[in-house]
């Protein structure tokens, strides 16, 4: 049952499972007697030590773990973990792979959970950093380009530090091997086979036990977590959106396709202005002038330009 597991999370499961009550360093070593296990002596790489953060809420590391979670009985997924660099709590959700979507929607959860971290540490993958020139305006502006993800936090004032080495995100590099050690061996026991599954154990029972068990106590009592602004919609800003020209025939184009704001709007004259297209995880289309919401309709092409006579 527990074949290819080491003595500690043997263990663990035996305890919880089975019932039965052994130290680990006897199991240990009626599997050496038995031939099951041999002890490996690793040398230990050279790492600059890194005091951990004092407060909960100052940093928080963020990643995505390309793996084959379910051991070919499905094919691999991504999981979205997330990892306060205080205490250890962590977060975490599969996908079928890391996009700036699943980027969104596992900060988006995990701001639910806690609320908005100070600062959020990733890495220079292109959800989190672009590579494209500034515009003129940003230009103008003196802002460096951001993703759709950098974005966000620029609006939700989490500061967004990218890492330069794996050493930089180590904290989150060993959670990864933790869960593709602990939680693949977790996910054959309970015989989970679909991305669905394994987020509704993920929430409901094993982030509870993990964060029991590996939780550090943070230096600090004060927790810097911070609610969102009263009035803010929080899918409102984890979405893409980019600002759109209104065409003189009011219309607008997103993604080829072609929207056309409504005539109760005429009073505010925006043809030939820009107006902000957002569209939401789950793809609802918003269209917006400043703090206004603008209604409109898809149509399926231009309407034809009329000739004064």
């Amino acid at each position: 049952k527990y074949g290819d597991f080491g003595p500690t999370l043997a263990v663990e499961y035996l305890v919880k499972c089975d019932g039965e009550t052994l130290s680990e360093e006897t199991l240990r070593q009626w599997l050496i007697g038995a031939g099951m296990w041999s002890p490996r002596r690793r040398g230990a790489p050279h790492r600059q030590w890194r005091e951990r953060r004092e407060h909960w809420g100052e940093l928080v590391q963020m990643d995505g773990s390309d793996h084959d979670w379910f051991e070919g009985r499905r094919g691999k997924a991504s999981m979205m973990v997330m990892i306060d660099d205080a205490t250890n709590w962590t977060h975490a959700k599969f996908f079928e792979s890391e996009t700036t979507a699943a980027a969104m929607t596992v900060f988006g959860e995990y701001v639910g959970h806690y609320g908005l971290p100070r600062s959020l540490y990733v890495d220079r993958a292109s959800i989190y950093e672009t590579t494209r020139d500034s515009t003129v305006e940003e230009a103008l502006q003196d802002t460096a380009p951001l993703t759709q993800f950098g974005r966000a936090m620029r609006e939700l004032g989490v500061e967004l530090p990218l890492g330069h080495s794996r050493q930089a995100k180590a904290r989150v590099g060993r959670l990864h091997g933790v869960f593709q050690d602990r939680f693949v061996k977790a996910l054959r026991l309970q015989q989970i086979n679909t991305l669905e599954s394994a987020n509704s154990y993920l929430e409901s029972q094993y982030l509870d036990e993990l964060n029991e068990q590996f939780h550090v106590v943070a230096r600090s009592s004060v927790n810097l977590h911070r609610s969102l602004p009263r009035g803010l919609n929080l899918n409102h800003v984890l979405c893409y959106q980019e600002p759109r020209v209104v065409q003189n025939d009011w219309t607008v184009s997103w993604c080829n396709r072609i929207f056309q704001l409504g005539p109760e709007h005429q009073k505010l004259s925006l043809a030939r202005k820009k107006i902000l297209v957002s569209e939401l995880l789950d793809g609802t289309i918003r269209l917006t002038s400043g703090a206004r919401s603008l209604s409109w309709k898809e149509v399926s092409a231009r309407p034809p330009k009329v000739t004064p006579k």
